[in-house]
């Protein structure tokens, strides 16, 4: 079975002892808290009708008591994450609203979406942000055969590092279904998520802020698409709003290895 190149045997050696605490710290944790929120999402997206207008954000952060207190210098520490990418149009308006402010986030890349947006993934490494893999066609990749698991998988690095350079370490698998036996063949982490925005479903700016808002805590990894106007518009304001709450933000492999 092939192996993605390019991994010196030292890194090799220290992802293959990680992966095991990773895989642990993801289905525990970040996996866990994804569960029980799926439950709450799915509410708030099928009663918003019936309750009218969602609570504006900035109101959540005040009852919540979500900022923090002066003089503390505590610094939360949360990652945005963007999978389905790249898109022709929505991902470059996104990169520009993160540059102005200042913010790096993870991109998961399709790799049938990376043909023709070439010059898109070189922004996204030249400015910083973490590139990660989502497989080729976005397939469930427990369902297949692994050496047809693997070329889902390879394929993509093999795009990303040909016009990047960069070699590609995490992956976020399609629906959060994963095997981990894949990771000694592939030699790369998962990357799970904690709050799931559902922007696919609502297309609705001010939910996907709302959501975010009302549910965020520290370390907390959210999932976006990069996909829709509704989905960049939310997710520079909830950069705005959660900035100036004390939160700042940073790319997803930070938070997991540490």
């Amino acid at each position: 079975m092939g192996r993605i190149s390019g991994i010196p045997a030292w890194k090799r050696g220290l992802l293959v002892g990680i992966m095991g605490l990773t895989a642990v710290g993801a289905a525990a944790g970040i996996r866990g808290r994804q569960i029980e929120r799926m439950a709450a999402v799915i509410g708030d997206a099928s009663g918003a009708e019936e309750s009218g207008s969602p609570e504006p954000a900035e109101e959540i952060l005040e009852k919540e008591n979500l900022t923090e207190e002066a003089g503390s210098g505590e610094i939360k520490k949360i990652a945005l994450t963007f999978d389905d990418g790249p898109h022709p149009c929505y991902t470059e308006q996104l990169l520009d609203g993160l540059a102005e402010r200042n913010v790096k986030a993870t991109f998961f890349l399709l790799g049938t979406n990376i043909e023709g947006n070439e010059e898109i993934v070189k922004r996204i490494a030249a400015e910083g942000h973490l590139i990660g893999n989502h497989t080729y066609y976005h397939v469930d990749i427990t369902k297949l055969e692994e050496e047809e698991a693997c070329r889902e998988i390879l394929d993509t690095s093999e795009q990303i590092t040909a016009i990047t350079g960069q070699t590609v370490e995490y992956i976020r698998p399609p629906f959060g279904n994963w095997d981990k036996e894949l990771e000694y063949e592939v030699m790369m982490i998962p990357i799970f998520w904690s709050v799931d925005t559902l922007d696919w479903t609502t297309k609705n700016t001010d939910q996907i802020v709302q959501k975010v808002v009302s549910d965020i805590e520290e370390n907390d990894i959210i999932l976006m698409h990069d996909s829709y106007d509704s989905t960049v518009k939310a997710a520079l304001r909830i950069i705005d709003l959660l900035q100036a709450d004390g939160y700042e933000f940073v790319t997803a492999d930070e938070l997991i290895l540490e």
